[in-house]
C-alpha cells in the first residue's frame, strides 16, 4: 500500500497536465479559427450595430416629431440678474428629460436657436420636448420677456451654404471665460451678423443643444481624466528622476568633485564609492484639481454647438462663418470653442465634407444631440447664451426693423439716413399710419428744419396733404425748387404775411366767414378762444371781456350766415366790425334787427338787458387788440376781406400743400397765429362729419414751436391730444423743450411716436434723453455733428431706437427733384392758389367793407319794422 501511493500521485499529475495541455491546445485552435475566419465575428458585430443603430434612429426620429418651439421676445429694458439666468439654465436642463421612456438619449435635449435672416437682429427660440412646454413657458425673467408659441421655420434653398461644429479645446477640465453681463455676452454674435443683407439671401443660425449627461458617462469621463492625471504625474516623476541621476553623474564626473575627493583622502580604496541617489516619488493626484469643473455632479451638462451660414452670393457665407468663429473667441478662457475638423493646405475637412456632413445634416434637421466627448460645461459657463439680448446689447438696425424709404410711396415717411455697421448708407423711413406725432429738439442750425422739409417734400411727392407753418418764412425758398413740379403746382398754396418787395401781395381770410359751410357756434367759439389764448383771458381774470366778445361774435356770425344764405358772401362782416357793433348804435340796431330770428334767446336777452348797463370803458379791453390788428396794413388786409380764400378744412380734404408764414412773434402776430391755430383745431374737429375710413391723412408741420405756443398754448396742446382721431398728425420742432408751456410739453412727449434730438446743451437735451432712459445720455447727444440726430420711432407697434440717424439734406436726397428754373412759376401759382392780391387793393377793400355790410343790413331789415336802438347813458 505504501509503495502504490507515489504511483497514484504521479498518474494524477500526468492527467492534470494532460488536461491543461488539451485546454491550451483548444484555445490555440480557437484563436487560429478566429484569425482564419476573422470576418465572421466582425460581420456579426457590424450587423448587431447596424440593427441597433437603425432602431435607435427610428425611435429618435419619432421622438423628434413631438418637439415644440417657443420664441422669446425681450423688452427694451430687459436686464436680468445672474440668478435669473442660472434658474433658466436649470429649467432647460430639466426640460431636456421630458421625453417618453423609450426615447433615445440623442433626442433628449433642449435646443437654443439664435437666428438672423434679415427680419430681426437675432431671433431667440427654444425647441425641446413637447412635455417640457409648460416648464419652459414660464420663465424666471417675468414680464420683461414675452414667450409665445413659435411656428416652424422654412428656409428657401440658398446657393452657398457652410456648416461648422464647435468643440471645446484646451484643458478639458478648465471652464470657459466668465463673460460679464454688461456689455451683453451676445454682443459679439450680434455684431457678427449686423451686416447681414436679406436681399442677398444671407442667413446665419447658431444652435446650442443642452443635454443632461448620464451618470455612467460622467463616471467614465472622470475615470479617464484621473488615469490621465496619474499617467502625467508618473511621467513627470520619471522625467525628474532621470534629470536627478544625470545631474548626480555629471557632478561626480566633474573635475571639481574629483579634486574634492583627493583633498579629503577618500579617493580610491577609501571605500567612498558613488553617492546614493533617491529618485522623486510621484505626487498623489488631487481629484478636485484633476477633475476641475467635472468634480461635482451639480448643474453639469453636455452641449452640442452647430453653426450654419448661407447666402446666394459667393463668399458671404464663408465670411460670416469666420466672423462667428471670431465672436466665439470671446468666450475662450482655460478652454475655448474651436471648429471641429482639420485643415490640409487650403482645404478644411469638417462638417461640410464627408464623412461628417451627413451626420451634421441629420442632427441639424432632427434636433438630435450627439456632442463630442470633450463638450462638458457647467450652466454658469453658458450664462451669455441662456437668455435673449438684454438692455446692454447694441442691436443693429435692419431693413426689417426700420423700412427703407421709397420715393413717392404714400405708406412711408422719410426719417433720415442710417449708416450700417458695414458702412452702407440707406434712407430709412417709418410707416405713415404709425407716425402720429413727431417732436424734434436741438439747437438752431442743427438740422431740425432741414429734416422736416425733406420729410414734407417726400410726403408731398407721394400725394399727401400737409401744412407747413413757419413764422420766419425761411423754409419756403428752401423747399421751393423741390416742389416746382407740374403735378404739384395745382395743389400748393402760399399764405405769406411777411409782406415785402415793391408790390407785396397778401392772401385773405375771414375768421368769421360762413361761406365755406362752417357751423356758426363753432366759428364763434374758435375766435373767442383764440382771443382768450393770445391775451391770457379766462373766466376768472376777464369774464366780462369774454362775454362781450362772444356776444358780438354771435351777432356778426349770424349776419354772415344771413348774407351767405342770401347768396351775397361778399357782404359778410369781419373781425374788425366788432368795433362798429359795440360803438355805432345805428350799425348795432341794424345788425340786431336783421338777425333777430337767428340768435338764441339768451343772446337776445343779453343785448336787450345787460348790454345797456355796461359802461363805455368796458369795451376797451376787447377793442384794443382789434385796433392793433387794424393798424397793421398786412393784418388789416388779411383779416378784413368778406370772403377770404384761406380754407384749412378744404385743404385737408383735397390734399393741399399749404405753406403758412404768419410773421413775427409780436403781440399782433401772436393774435393772428392764435386765430389760425384755433381755426385749425375747429376744422379738424369738424371732420367728425366724415366716416373714419374716408378721412384723408393730413400733416401739419410746426416750425419754431416756442413762437407758436406763445400765442396758442392750450390750442396746440389740444392738437396733440385730439388730432390722432381725425387722422391729422403734427410734426413739431423746437430749440428748447423746457421753453414750451407745460401743458404743451406734457401732451407732446406723451403722444409722440417719434422723438428726435440734434446737438445742444445737455440741460436742453436732458428731457428727451430721459425719455430714453439716458441711453444715450445727454453728454453723448450734446456732441453730435450737424445734421446728426438720435431718435426713437414707432414701427409695427414697437419702439425702435434711440438710433443715430443722419438728417437728410435736400440737395443730396432730392437732387433729382430739383427744378430751380420753375421756382418762379411755382411762386406765382402758389400765391394765386391762395388768392393773394396786391396789398393796397386789399386794404382799400377792407376799409370799404363796413359800407357793404350796412347796405346789406338795410336791405335785410323789414321796412315796416322800426329799427332797434339800444342807447346808453353818455355813449351812443
Amino acid at each position: 500500500m505504501d509503495a502504490a501511493a507515489p504511483l497514484l500521485t504521479d498518474r494524477a499529475d500526468d492527467t492534470a497536465a494532460g488536461q491543461v495541455l488539451g485546454l491550451l491546445a483548444g484555445l490555440a485552435d480557437a484563436v487560429g479559427q478566429v484569425i482564419t475566419y476573422w470576418y465572421v465575428p466582425v460581420a456579426a458585430a457590424l450587423a448587431v450595430w447596424a440593427v441597433s443603430e437603425m432602431v435607435v434612429r427610428r425611435l429618435a426620429r419619432k421622438a423628434s416629431a413631438e418637439r415644440m418651439a417657443l420664441e422669446l421676445v425681450p423688452s427694451q429694458h430687459f436686464d436680468p440678474g445672474l440668478e435669473e439666468i442660472f434658474r433658466r439654465g436649470v429649467q432647460l436642463a430639466r426640460a431636456s428629460t421630458s421625453m417618453p421612456w423609450w426615447a433615445p438619449r440623442r433626442s433628449k435635449a433642449v435646443q437654443i436657436r439664435l437666428r438672423a435672416d434679415g427680419s430681426s437682429p437675432l431671433r431667440y427660440r427654444i425647441e425641446g420636448p413637447a412635455g417640457g412646454e409648460r416648464l419652459l413657458s414660464i420663465t424666471p425673467f417675468g414680464p420683461a420677456v414675452t414667450v409665445k408659441r413659435a411656428r416652424p421655420l422654412v428656409d428657401k434653398p440658398r446657393e452657398h451654404v457652410v456648416r461648422a461644429e464647435f468643440v471645446l479645446r484646451g484643458k478639458p477640465t478648465a471652464p470657459l471665460r466668465d463673460v460679464p453681463l454688461d456689455p451683453d455676452p451676445l454682443q459679439p454674435l450680434i455684431d457678427a451678423v449686423s451686416d447681414l443683407r436679406a436681399e442677398l439671401g444671407d442667413l446665419a443660425e447658431i444652435r446650442l443643444d443642452i443635454q443632461r449627461a448620464p451618470k455612467w458617462a460622467l463616471r467614465a469621463r472622470r475615470l479617464q481624466l484621473m488615469s490621465d492625471a496619474r499617467r502625467r504625474e508618473r511621467r513627470e516623476a520619471q522625467r525628474a528622476a532621470r534629470w536627478v541621476r544625470q545631474d548626480a553623474t555629471g557632478i561626480e564626473d566633474s573635475v571639481a568633485w574629483q579634486l574634492q575627493q583627493l583633498v579629503s583622502g577618500k579617493q580610491g580604496g577609501g571605500g567612498g564609492g558613488r553617492r546614493l541617489v533617491m529618485p522623486p516619488v510621484p505626487r498623489r493626484v488631487d481629484p478636485a484639481e484633476a477633475l476641475g469643473k467635472l468634480a461635482d455632479d451639480d448643474h453639469l451638462v453636455r452641449v452640442q454647438l452647430l453653426v450654419m451660414c448661407a447666402s446666394n452670393t459667393e463668399g458671404r457665407a464663408q465670411a460670416r462663418l469666420a466672423q462667428l468663429q471670431a465672436a466665439f473667441d470671446v468666450f475662450g478662457g482655460g478652454s475655448r470653442w474651436a471648429m471641429r475638423g482639420w485643415r490640409i493646405g487650403p482645404w478644411r475637412f469638417g462638417a461640410d465634407r464627408w464623412p461628417s456632413r451627413r451626420g451634421f445634416e441629420r442632427r441639424w434637421t432632427l434636433g438630435h444631440c450627439q456632442p463630442p466627448r470633450a463638450n462638458w460645461v457647467r450652466l454658469e459657463e453658458l450664462t451669455g447664451l441662456l437668455k435673449p439680448p438684454t438692455v446692454h446689447c447694441r442691436l443693429p438696425l435692419l431693413a426689417g426693423d426700420l423700412p427703407t424709404f421709397e420715393f413717392e410711396n404714400p405708406a412711408l415717411l422719410l426719417q433720415g439716413i442710417y449708416r450700417g455697421p458695414d458702412g452702407r448708407r440707406r434712407l430709412v423711413a417709418s410707416y405713415a399710419k404709425e407716425t402720429l406725432f413727431e417732436v424734434g429738439v436741438g439747437k438752431a442750425g442743427g438740422g431740425k428744419t432741414e429734416r422736416a422739409l425733406a420729410q414734407a417734400i417726400g410726403w408731398a411727392h407721394a400725394g399727401g396733404g400737409l401744412m407747413f407753418v413757419d413764422p420766419h418764412r425761411d423754409s419756403w425758398p428752401r423747399a421751393l425748387p423741390f416742389l416746382a413740379h407740374d403735378a404739384l403746382m395745382d395743389r400748393i398754396a402760399l399764405v405769406d404775411l411777411n409782406a415785402h418787395g415793391p408790390a407785396p401781395q397778401v392772401s385773405s381770410w375771414n375768421a368769421l366767414g360762413m361761406h365755406q359751410g362752417q357751423v356758426a357756434h363753432e366759428v364763434v367759439e374758435a375766435t373767442a378762444d383764440a382771443y382768450a389764448a393770445a391775451l391770457g383771458w379766462d373766466d376768472a381774470s376777464a369774464p366780462r371781456a369774454l362775454t362781450i366778445l362772444t356776444a358780438s361774435l354771435a351777432v356778426l356770425v349770424a349776419v354772415n350766415d344771413s348774407a351767405c344764405r342770401a347768396g351775397r358772401p361778399e357782404d359778410q362782416a369781419t373781425i374788425f366790425h366788432v368795433r362798429a357793433l359795440l360803438t355805432d348804435p345805428v350799425f348795432r340796431a341794424a345788425a340786431l334787427a336783421g338777425v333777430q330770428g337767428r340768435l338764441d334767446e339768451e343772446t337776445r336777452s343779453w343785448w336787450q338787458t345787460v348790454f345797456p348797463t355796461l359802461p363805455p370803458d368796458s369795451f376797451a379791453v376787447v377793442l384794443n387788440p382789434i385796433a392793433r390788428l387794424a393798424s397793421n396794413p398786412v393784418t388789416r388786409a388779411f383779416l378784413g376781406q368778406s370772403a377770404g380764400r384761406y380754407d384749412i378744412r378744404a385743404a385737408m380734404d383735397s390734399k393741399m400743400i399749404l405753406w403758412v408764414c404768419p410773421g413775427g412773434n409780436g403781440p399782433t402776430d401772436r393774435l393772428v397765429t392764435a386765430l389760425l391755430a384755433r381755426d385749425l383745431l375747429r376744422a379738424v374737429r369738424s371732420r367728425r362729419d366724415t366716416p373714419e375710413d374716408r378721412r384723408v391723412p393730413f400733416r401739419p408741420y410746426f416750425d419754431e414751436l416756442i413762437t407758436l405756443t406763445g400765442a396758442a398754448a392750450e390750442t396746440i396742446a389740444s392738437m396733440f391730444e385730439d388730432f390722432r382721431k381725425y387722422r391729422v398728425h403734427i410734426h413739431g420742432m423746437t430749440q428748447l423743450l423746457a421753453r414750451l408751456p407745460i401743458q404743451v410739453r406734457l401732451s407732446l412727449v406723451q403722444n409722440a411716436s417719434t422723438l428726435a434730438s440734434t446737438a445742444g446743451s445737455q440741460s436742453a437735451i436732458a428731457p428727451i434723453t430721459a425719455e430714453w432712459g439716458d441711453r444715450p445720455g445727454p453728454e453723448v447727444v450734446a456732441t453730435l455733428d450737424r445734421f446728426e440726430h438720435y431718435m426713437s420711432l414707432t414701427v409695427r407697434g414697437r419702439r425702435v431706437g434711440p438710433v443715430r440717424i443722419t438728417g437728410p439734406h435736400l440737395d443730396e436726397v432730392f437732387a433729382d427733384y430739383a427744378r430751380p428754373r420753375q421756382a418762379a412759376a411755382l411762386e406765382r401759382a402758389a400765391r394765386a392758389m391762395a388768392g393773394a392780391e396786391p396789398l393796397d387793393q386789399l386794404t382799400t377793400r377792407a376799409t370799404d367793407q363796413l359800407g357793404r355790410v350796412n347796405r346789406f343790413l338795410a336791405q335785410l331789415a323789414p321796412t315796416n319794422q322800426p329799427a332797434v336802438r339800444l342807447q346808453k347813458k353818455g355813449y351812443q
